[in-house]
């Protein structure tokens, strides 16, 4: 199937990075977009990172994304959240739904939102496994263009369900927790520089890059939005977001090196 994507498949995280931090996040963008990341994903839940995300784009959105969410129970609380972010934004082009927190409320005012044209594509998310029950009755009401969840080559639990009911529906898929959640405990136990070597053939110096690639050479996902608060490793994410893509058996071998 035709990739659907939303942007050039790495995109910039926010979650615990920059927060109230304007400048550190004018930094971290700068490398990003210099480096052709288009795609920036954030939330209220993630303290003051939208309206430091918003600042550090003011004056060059054109050809970028925002994919923010909403996340309240209350749908007058997340309508006042979304005004917040037309502010921060100028726009919202993918509106997600986090973690399923009265996603069934929210979608009715969200999809008005959508037909109106101020929304290009409404989105739901979730983190935990244990969802994954309502994560697949939302998906599968057609409601929503697009789906985020977490998939890593040592947490494949989205890979069995999740990712084929997103492929038959034609939904983008947008991948989270990419290096293993809080914290990135994937990184944490790099392999050799040696044991790097195989995969070099496909563009892969780090072993983040290593890692982000596994995921995107998997044709139904669409994005990958590692996090970080350093400049420098945002342009070394941002390398892993183009071809060549690892092959079966470079996948496996990613996989037996992460001890997934």
């Amino acid at each position: 199937m035709e990739q659907r994507r939303l942007g050039p498949v790495v995109g910039l995280g926010t979650f615990r990075t920059f927060e109230h931090d304007t400048g550190l996040a004018r930094a971290v963008i700068d490398a990003a977009l210099a480096s052709g990341v288009e795609v920036f994903d954030s939330s209220p839940m993630y303290g003051e990172a939208e309206a430091s995300l918003g600042a550090a784009l003011a004056g060059r959105r054109e050809g970028t994304t925002v994919a923010t969410k909403i996340w309240t129970p209350s749908v007058d609380e997340g309508c006042a959240q979304y005004e917040a972010q037309r502010a921060f934004f100028g726009r919202v082009e993918l509106e997600q739904v986090h973690n399923l927190v009265a996603w069934r409320e929210h979608l009715r005012w969200l999809e008005e939102e959508r037909a109106a044209g101020r929304i290009d594509r409404i989105g739901v998310t979730h983190w935990n496994p244990g969802s994954f029950d309502e994560l697949e009755q939302a998906m599968r009401t057609g409601r929503f263009d697009a789906v985020q969840l977490p998939l890593n080559p040592a947490e494949r639990g989205s890979e069995c369900r999740l990712l084929p009911l997103a492929e038959e529906l034609g939904m983008a898929v947008v991948v989270m927790e990419p290096f293993g959640g809080t914290g990135a405990p994937l990184l944490s136990r790099a392999p050799s520089s040696q044991e790097l070597d195989p995969l070099r053939e496909a563009g892969i110096e780090t072993w983040a890059q290593a890692v982000l690639k596994w995921t995107l050479s998997d044709p139904r996902i669409d994005l990958v939005i590692p996090a970080t608060s350093k400049p420098e490793r945002a342009t070394e994410n941002a390398a892993a977001g183009s071809p060549p893509w690892l092959n079966a058996e470079q996948r496996t071998y990613v996989s037996r090196l992460a001890g997934g």
